[in-house]
């Protein structure tokens, strides 16, 4: 067989430019990373045998500035016990030898299938301990926290209560996020949960504290959820309230969301360093670009030989909008600046109807301040195809800023999940939009990241074209900027 050149090889490949992507195999999951040596250490969840078999190790990569990611292999290995798969869990760094593994070693809590458990209560959790900084992880032999008699029980996080002088795990169990005491990591002791119903199964809790520049500090508590039954997201829902070391209480009955379109789910965050202390105002998160609706839709196995992608790292902090009204707002990580190749200034654009760009590209960042007077709807069709019949378009329509896939390639066949919906008040005539496209995704942040669209979609590769478009009247797209990777 004869071997394609380097640049048709490019031109046909779909694989992520800037975003993280799995060298081989299926990713799903993020798990929180630890600092090992001032660099990150990523886990994620891997099956070196997609497709032919089920079942996820923890593979391990590192990073510096949360945008190139050195892959290190596979950390803990799935079926080297009896209990099969290694699933989500956490990760802490036990600098106090709490565990008696030695100052310093790496902890994970993870969950597994406790084969000598009765079905279907098998869910347990499960401890494995490194003393090489993290590469390598061995297994305690005996389960930390066994089942209790429910079905879905699994996703520890762990944090280290610094008030108390404990560790606190926060545990998905179906409607509701357990809370469980320790003070050596192996032995647990359920206190207390918090409940609500109507969001379906929570997955891969989130317990923190953020300090603001605007207002005081909360505890946030998050979960992964889906919530398309009663049409709202499904990937990161959140409280923002307090936490008394036992239990959440929060100050707002129905979740918000860190982000609103249809591929963030099972998303992870994590302290930001800065000159080796932790910045309290700022959080890292990352989220897996996949949904279990389509998880095996995509055309990167054909070409590419690999299935999963990781958002963007962003930076979260905490934004107070009024005296009672704060949320969680996202930007993407400062340090992808860093990492331009190009940036295309072509300053101020006027658009009444549609104007075609001069401009090609498959991956690249949007940023852009679009004002007007009266209209009804202004975009952009990003990854535009020649003939204008491709395109992904993002914008705002009266009420809404959106995100739409449905006019390109894109894993949901059932065409149900096509458009994102963000709140915009219809009285305003500007908004900010920052648009990062790769070969996989598009993820549109509004307004300085007050609200983000974060969805798969799967362009052709020959489809490079930008237009922008209004209707109802003309807009100005202000200092309009085009930054590639």
């Amino acid at each position: 067989m004869q071997m394609a050149s380097p640049a048709a090889a490019q031109s046909q490949s779909r694989r992520p430019v800037y975003h993280f992507s799995v060298p081989d195999g299926w990713k799903n999951d993020p798990q929180r990373p630890v600092y090992v040596d001032g660099k990150a250490y990523y886990y994620y969840l891997y099956n070196p045998d997609y497709p032919d078999a089920i079942g996820t190790s923890w593979r391990l990569a590192s990073t510096d500035d949360n945008v190139d990611f050195q892959d290190l292999g596979v950390a803990i290995h799935k079926e080297t016990n009896p209990n099969g798969s290694i699933w989500s869990g956490g990760l802490v760094v036990d600098e106090n030898n709490t565990a008696g593994y030695g100052a310093g070693a790496i902890i994970c809590l993870a969950t597994q299938e406790d084969r000598f458990a009765s079905a279907p209560h098998q869910q347990a959790q499960f401890l494995f301990y490194s003393t090489d900084g993290g590469r390598t992880f061995e297994q305690r032999d005996q389960v930390v926290l066994p089942n209790p008699g429910v079905v879905d029980f699994r996703d520890p996080k762990v944090i280290w209560d610094e008030a108390r002088g404990r560790w606190v795990m926060a545990l998905a169990e179906n409607d509701k996020v357990g809370f469980y005491h320790s003070d050596d990591l192996k032995t647990w002791t359920y206190v207390d949960g918090f409940i609500r119903g109507g969001l379906g199964v929570f997955e891969c809790p989130d317990l923190f504290w953020m300090d603001s520049d605007t207002g005081p500090g909360q505890w946030v508590l998050g979960v992964s959820a889906n919530a398309k039954h009663v049409g709202l997201p499904a990937n990161y829902a959140y409280w923002t309230g307090d936490f008394d070391g036992s239990n959440f209480f929060p100050n707002h009955e129905d979740p918000k969301w860190l982000d609103y379109g249809w591929d963030w789910y099972a998303a992870v965050s994590w302290e930001r360093m800065e000159g080796g202390q932790i910045d309290s105002k700022t959080r890292y998160a990352i989220g897996w670009m996949n949904f279990w609706d389509y998880p095996d839709n995509t055309p990167t196995w054909e070409s590419d030989g690999f299935n999963g992608t990781d958002s963007i790292v962003r930076e979260v902090s905490l934004h107070w909008y009024s005296d009672t009204e704060s949320a969680l707002v996202s930007r993407p990580v400062r340090t992808l600046d860093d990492r331009a190749s190009n940036r295309i200034d072509l300053g101020d654009i006027t658009v009444d109807g549609r104007t075609a760009l001069d401009y090609r590209g498959r991956a690249y960042q949007i940023q852009t301040r679009v004002t007007w007077g009266q209209l009804d709807n202004v975009g952009m069709q990003l990854r535009l195809s020649n003939d204008d019949s491709r395109h992904i378009d993002a914008g705002v329509y009266h009420d809404f800023a959106y995100v739409n896939r449905a006019f390109t390639g894109n894993p949901d066949a059932s065409g149900q999940w096509m458009e994102s919906h963000t709140p915009f008040d219809p009285a305003r005539r500007e908004v900010e939009l920052r648009i990062l496209i790769d070969n996989l995704s598009v993820e549109m942040f509004v307004d300085d990241g007050r609200y983000a669209h974060s969805s798969l979609a799967f362009p052709e590769p020959a489809d490079e074209r930008l237009a922008l478009y209004t209707d109802g009247g003309p807009a100005l797209f202000r200092d309009f900027t085009i930054t590639e990777f």
